[in-house]
C-alpha cells in the first residue's frame, strides 16, 4: 500500500490518510514529519496561535481550523485522526478555565464525533501523565491508578478520556496517550515545559533557575518518543489498543525536579549553578508512572532517548542556535497568547480578530 508520493506505508493497520489536529504545535510538528518519513498521506489541521513562534526563527502561515467548529466533512476520506490540539499546558489552562474546557474537553468531543460520523476507525487521543495529580503512596502508577487532576488542563484530560470511551464501538477506536511531560528540540518549540526551560536557562545564562523547591516527582519523554509511540499505535492490531489508555514514557526517567536540574547542570560545557527563586514552593503535581504496559501491549513501541542524552541534545541545539533570554517569551504559550490579544489580533476567546 503507497502513499501519495508512491512510498510503502509499512503500519500493519494500513493506514494511509492520517489527520492531525494541532499539527502546527510542539508536538504536532515533530510528529507530522516523522509520519509523513514514515510513507503516510497526513492532513493537517491547526488553528495556528503559535505559527509565528516557530525556532530558531521564523513563522508559519496559520491553518484557522477550530476544534469548536469541527464537522464530519473535515474528515472525508481519512482513516485515522491523531488528536493533539488543546490548550496545552497548566499555567495557559489556568487562564480561562471554562474557555480551557470548551476547547480541551468539548472540542475534543466535538471532533470526535465529526470524525465518527465520518466514518473515521482510529481515534488517537493526547491525553498526559498529569492526570495522576500527585501520588500520595509514591510507587508507580499504572493505567489503572485513581486520577487527582489538579489543574484546568489535567481535568480536561480526564474528562475528555471518558467521553471518547463513551463512543467507542465495533467500528471507531479511541487510544488514550498518556505522555508523560515532554521535552525535546521542535519547529514549534516550546520553554513552559520542564527539561527545556532548564536546558535553555542554562545555555543563555549558564546557570540554572528552578522556580519550585525541585522536589516533585515528575516523568519524562523525548518529543521524538511521543511520535514514536503515536505510530506503533496506529500500526498496531486494533485489538491491542481500543479502548486502551497507555503511559509514555521511560520508567528510569521518573525524576525530581532537582535531579533533572542536576543533570543539566552536568551536561552544561563549564557547569552551571543550581539557583532558586526567593521563597520557592512546593510543587503540589508530583508522581511517578509506570511504562510497562505499552512495551506489553504495543511491543513496536521502545522508546530511543534517555533522559541525560535529551539534555545532552538540547544543550547542544540552544547553544549552537545562540539561545538568548530575549527569544523566552515567544516561545512561551502563555505570552504568546497574551501578545496576540493585547495586539487585536486575537479574541478572549482565543478566535482570531
Amino acid at each position: 500500500m503507497n502513499d501519495v508520493s508512491g512510498r510503502a506505508v509499512d503500519g500493519a493497520a494500513g493506514l494511509e490518510r492520517v489527520l492531525v489536529t494541532g499539527s502546527q504545535g510542539y508536538i504536532g510538528s515533530v510528529l507530522v514529519d516523522h509520519l509523513r518519513d514514515h510513507g503516510y498521506h497526513v492532513i493537517e489541521r491547526d488553528l495556528g496561535l503559535y505559527s509565528g513562534c516557530r525556532y530558531p526563527a521564523g513563522s508559519t502561515e496559520p491553518l484557522g481550523w477550530d476544534v469548536r467548529e469541527a464537522r464530519p466533512a473535515d474528515f472525508d476520506g481519512v482513516e485515522a485522526v491523531v488528536h493533539l490540539a488543546a490548550l496545552s499546558n497548566d499555567p495557559l489552562g489556568d487562564l480561562d478555565p471554562a474557555l480551557t474546557y470548551a476547547i480541551n474537553h468539548d472540542g475534543t468531543v466535538r471532533v470526535a464525533e465529526a470524525a465518527k460520523k465520518a466514518g473515521v476507525s482510529r481515534f488517537v487521543f493526547a491525553s498526559s501523565c498529569s492526570l495522576y495529580g500527585a501520588s500520595e503512596s509514591g510507587g508507580l502508577l499504572d493505567e489503572s491508578a485513581a486520577m487527582t487532576p489538579l489543574t484546568p488542563y489535567a481535568e480536561t484530560k480526564v474528562t475528555a478520556e471518558a467521553a471518547l470511551a463513551k463512543l467507542a464501538d465495533d467500528d471507531f477506536s479511541p487510544t488514550y496517550m498518556r505522555n508523560a511531560t515532554v521535552y525535546g528540540p521542535s519547529q514549534a518549540l516550546r520553554l513552559d515545559i520542564v527539561v527545556n526551560d532548564l536546558c535553555a536557562t542554562a545555555a543563555a545564562t549558564s546557570r540554572i533557575l528552578l522556580k519550585s523547591d525541585g522536589s516533585a516527582w515528575r516523568p519524562q519523554v523525548h518529543v521524538e518518543d511521543v511520535a514514536r509511540s503515536v505510530r506503533a499505535v496506529l500500526e498496531a492490531p486494533v485489538e491491542s489498543v481500543h479502548d486502551q489508555a497507555f503511559n509514555v514514557g521511560r520508567t528510569e526517567d521518573n525524576l525530581r525536579i532537582i535531579e533533572i536540574a542536576e543533570l543539566v547542570s552536568d551536561a552544561v560545557p563549564g557547569g552551571a549553578p543550581v539557583e532558586y527563586v526567593d521563597d520557592p514552593g512546593t510543587d503540589p503535581r508530583s508522581y511517578r508512572v509506570d511504562f510497562s504496559k505499552i512495551g506489553a501491549m504495543v511491543p513496536a513501541f521502545q522508546p530511543h532517548w534517555t533522559l541525560a542524552d535529551g539534555i545532552r541534545q538540547l544543550l547542544k541545539v540552544f547553544l549552537e542556535d545562540g539561545m538568548s533570554v530575549e527569544d523566552f517569551p515567544r516561545y512561551r504559550r502563555l505570552h504568546e497568547i497574551k501578545r496576540l490579544i493585547a495586539e487585536g489580533r486575537l479574541e478572549e476567546s482565543l478566535t482570531w480578530a
